[in-house]
């Protein structure tokens, strides 16, 4: 019985490494072409990758946890007809193996001429599937209490047929980290010792009882190199101002209240999304993007298009999805997609192709209770803005001083590319519809 190898393969992102997060499969375990074997996590989203065999699983070559380089052997599978075909060892080889019926295809690589059909995983069918023993939650539920470091069995479970839902899984980590916080650590007995000058100091601090060690990996690493690559290479400038966003919660109320959008969430941030947008075609240096030429110079390049990114905390990390072509959508179908955008980056299923091509980005931080901030521009853009909490302030309206909703609208900007008077224009268009939401109909 011949025993083929399955190498790790770029997805499709250039990526040069992935974690092994979840092996779907174990030794032993009979698998069909397009079965999921493991789940691997990259620089910028999970990823499901299907088997391109058929057979027996024989050894897992990579433990969970574990990064490895594409290419790197992970699995072996041993037997199964029309396996021959895919032995190659290459990551671009073995996309595709023939079998009986005529040439199967890896799902997510290669063309896809002739991929065969598989049979849906009961997630897909919109099952339940079991976690642990005792224990029902579907796939995202389960990957919710991964990453928050829940035990699902610990979990009290109100679905309507037993299983652990995501409100569980959340009450549970919230819980939890109350009772973390009540609790006091017992200090070590063994205080810290002064160092003699003469001793050579450590390479590195010990990691012990009062520290702990995180990893940088996945997508905190992609986001520190951006960020860091971000800071150092373009000069950021922010401003901000004050606005009464008294007509804007009143629209927003309106909204709610309306049946065009009663299957739809409606909140502050559909009015900035669309006040930003508005504002861009007003100023369109805010959505260029400057670009280093191999023979040593620069262009500016203005885009015509917005792809709207929005800032998501994920139990991840940062994720920063844009909705493609947003300055085509009406207010209906911008809040559609900004629903769909959070639920999927929630879930952990943004994709790169989610992620690329942005033109300008907002970040919420008025959710984290923020009145502003200064944030650093997401890499290949030149704009991000950020809208504060909005709260109820005194405000003077006519000469009197009268309770208002007020927020804070800041922002940073590639100076490279904008001078102070595109991006304070810029922000007072933003701040001016947020104030008159009517402007929006001209």
């Amino acid at each position: 019985m011949s025993e083929q190898i399955f190498h790790l393969p770029d997805v499709g992102e250039g990526l040069t490494e992935a974690e092994i997060v979840q092996w779907r499969v174990a030794p032993g375990d009979a698998v069909e072409v397009n079965d999921v074997l493991v789940e691997i996590e990259t620089a910028k989203s999970l990823v499901e990758l299907p088997s391109p065999f058929s057979g027996t699983v024989g050894e897992l070559l990579a433990p969970e946890g574990q990064t490895v380089t594409v290419g790197a052997a992970i699995i072996t599978i041993a037997g199964g007809a029309g396996d021959a075909a895919a032995s190659a060892p290459a990551p671009a080889e073995q996309a595709a193996a023939s079998d009986d019926d005529g040439g199967a295809v890896l799902v997510g690589y290669g063309t896809g001429a002739g991929a065969t059909s598989r049979r849906k995983r009961p997630a897909e069918r919109g099952e339940t599937v079991r976690a642990s023993v005792g224990v029902v939650a579907k796939p995202p539920v389960r990957k919710l209490a991964r990453d928050l470091g829940v035990t699902l069995s610990e979990v009290t479970p109100t679905g309507p047929a037993g299983e652990v839902t995501r409100d569980d899984v959340v009450r549970h980590a919230e819980q939890a980290s109350v009772f973390r916080n009540i609790a006091t650590p017992v200090a070590p007995a063994e205080r810290e010792q002064t160092i003699p000058v003469s001793a050579p100091a450590p390479a590195a601090p010990p990691v012990g009882e009062r520290e702990e060690a995180i990893p940088v990996k996945g997508v905190r690493k992609a986001t520190a190199s951006g960020m860091v690559r971000s800071a150092y290479t373009a000069p950021h400038v922010s401003v901000w101002t004050d606005v009464d966003a008294t007509r804007t919660m009143e629209l927003v109320k309106r909204l709610k209240a309306s049946p065009d959008f009663a299957d739809i969430k409606v909140s502050p941030l559909l009015i900035m999304a669309r006040a930003v947008i508005w504002a861009v075609r007003r100023t369109p240096l805010i959505g260029a993007a400057w670009i280093d030429k191999e023979d040593g110079s620069a262009e500016i390049r203005v885009r015509n298009y917005v792809n709207l990114g929005i800032a998501a905390a994920t139990p991840r990390g940062l994720l920063v999805p844009n909705i493609k072509d947003a300055q085509d959508l009406n207010l209906r179908e911008l809040a559609k997609a900004l629903e769909k955008l959070t639920l999927t980056a929630r879930e952990g299923k943004t994709t790169p192709a989610d992620q690329q091509g942005g033109t300008i980005t907002i970040t919420n931080i008025g959710v984290f209770g923020m009145d502003a901030g200064t944030p650093i521009i997401n890499p290949g853009e030149s704009g991000i803005v950020a809208m504060g909490t909005i709260r109820q302030k005194p405000w003077v309206v006519d000469g009197e001083v009268r309770p208002r909703f007020v927020t804070t609208v800041s922002g940073s900007f590639d100076h490279r590319v904008i001078d102070g008077d595109g991006m304070s224009r810029f922000i007072a268009d933003v701040a001016s519809i947020l104030e008159e939401p009517a402007l929006l109909l001209d």
